[in-house]
């Protein structure tokens, strides 16, 4: 794990691959451990583009059948946020009835699991759960619960595991930060 630089801005590795792996090996338990026996099937909603990776690493290690559907949503403009919501796509299938897990790759401000969540009320989902790979708890002021949070992290910008500066790094195995 080197350091690398993208558009001019050098990133320095924060945590390995094998970390990660952990951190989602513990979720997937505390998942597998909620939704086991159901008598319904599930929808993993995984948030494009950033949450692909870590989607895929999840769906890998839950026990339970679920059905995984997405949506296309934007607020990142370089290495901050814009504080407005794009839909790019809209969710590829019909939640109305079901129960739903938002599956996302970061939650900072918040505003984009809130529109989310707002979105799939209005769609007519019965449940919504909310699971993200990291947190950053010094800037998520809502009032609304996340479910499953595989890990807190400073409010620093992130790169790779499905994070991206400006389209590219998601690539990476492991998680870089801003070197400031």
């Amino acid at each position: 794990m080197n350091g690398i630089i993208l558009f001019g801005k050098r990133f320095v590795p924060y945590i390995p691959h094998a970390e990660l792996e952990q951190d989602i090996d513990r979720l997937a338990r505390r998942m597998n451990a909620d939704f086991a026996g159901g008598e319904d099937i599930p929808v993993l909603l995984c948030v494009l583009n950033g949450s692909i990776l870590f989607t895929g690493e999840l769906m890998k290690r839950l026990e339970f059948d679920m059905e995984l559907m997405t949506i296309k949503l934007s607020s990142y403009q370089g290495t901050s946020s814009t504080g407005s919501i794009r839909e790019i796509t809209d969710i590829s299938g019909d939640v109305s009835g079901r129960r739903v897990i938002i599956v996302e790759d970061i939650v900072d401000t918040g505003n984009t699991i809130l529109y989310l969540r707002n979105k799939l009320i209005e769609e007519g989902a019965s449940d919504i759960r909310i699971c993200t790979m990291l947190l950053k708890p010094e800037v998520y002021h809502q009032d609304l619960k996340l479910d499953y949070v595989a890990r807190e992290i400073p409010d620093k910008f992130v790169l790779g595991f499905g994070l991206d500066f400006n389209e590219l790094g998601r690539n990476l195995k492991e998680l870089y930060i801003l070197d400031e």
